[in-house]
């Protein structure tokens, strides 16, 4: 089993089945999911019923749907500080979900929730500030979308197959990134500005650009990620695990399209 970029996929199962590959028709009979650290992952009980792709694909589009209704709501509603509230929150509910690896809908949603209205009022400030950010919202939303649609094309048409290598590959560049966020973090504080990075120059275009493909790729071993437990058998509850991890990469998607329209806007 490959190891996922993304803490919410932490302990899929990793025993085979035979269950239909992500985006391929229905699921049969297999492994299991979510064993304690270093135990094995248990298998889907008697009433459990096994996940499949309908269950993945539904609770991904529910949260999804989530997130963006009340991102809209917010950003019209004006209460631009229900941003902080719903990251600090949504931050808090990540956490507790991954270290706990909870399955809980109720915690998943809320997380959904909690975004969209830190992404809502984001957007909504933004937009509000000035006449030249009019609709940018809109437009980040069609290239998530846009990103997420071509990610799975290329995923199921094994364009690029997600191989260990490429695994490694991704996480290295991920944490090559956070690192130079956090450099660029430091520089700002220094010299009261948003850093060489996140000015809005060349160079933060460039990393804008780069971190949009970082999270692109990410999608293809999230997508991997939700094959894996389908085809070992994974209970139905999976599935809101499954929707979190691929809500995490939407929301850090968006954010970093959001940005680089700003910049092209400013």
């Amino acid at each position: 089993m490959r190891t996922s970029s993304n803490p919410a996929f932490r302990r899929l199962p990793t025993s085979p089945g035979g269950y239909a590959r992500f985006g391929e028709g229905p699921a049969g009979l297999g492994g299991g999911f979510g064993g304690g650290p270093g135990g094995p992952a248990p298998v889907a009980g008697a009433t459990d019923r096994p996940l499949t792709v309908d269950d993945v694909v539904q609770k991904t589009a529910l949260n999804a749907v989530v997130t963006i209704a009340v991102g809209v709501l917010t950003a019209i509603s004006g209460l631009y500080l229900l941003g902080i509230v719903g990251f600090i929150v949504g931050f808090v509910i990540a956490l507790v979900i991954i270290f706990k690896q909870s399955t809980n809908p109720a915690l998943v949603l809320t997380y959904s929730v909690s975004q969209g209205m830190a992404l809502g009022a984001l957007t909504g400030a933004l937009e509000a500030s000035s006449n030249q950010y009019a609709g940018i919202g809109f437009q980040a939303i069609l290239g998530v979308v846009g990103v997420f649609i071509g990610m799975l094309v290329v995923y199921k048409t094994g364009a690029i197959r997600v191989t260990p290598k490429f695994t490694r590959w991704v996480v290295g560049a991920l944490f090559g990134a956070v690192a130079l966020m956090i450099v660029n973090l430091i520089v700002g504080l220094f010299t009261h500005s948003a850093g060489p990075l996140r000015d809005g120059g060349p160079m933060a275009i460039v990393f804008s650009l780069v971190m949009i493909g970082i999270a692109a790729f990410s999608f293809l071993i999230d997508f991997d990620q939700a094959d894996q437990a389908i085809r070992a058998g994974a209970p139905e509850k999976a599935a809101w695990g499954i929707a979190l991890g691929l809500t995490v990469t939407l929301v850090w998607l968006y954010l970093e399209i959001l940005r680089l329209l700003s910049y092209f806007r400013n």
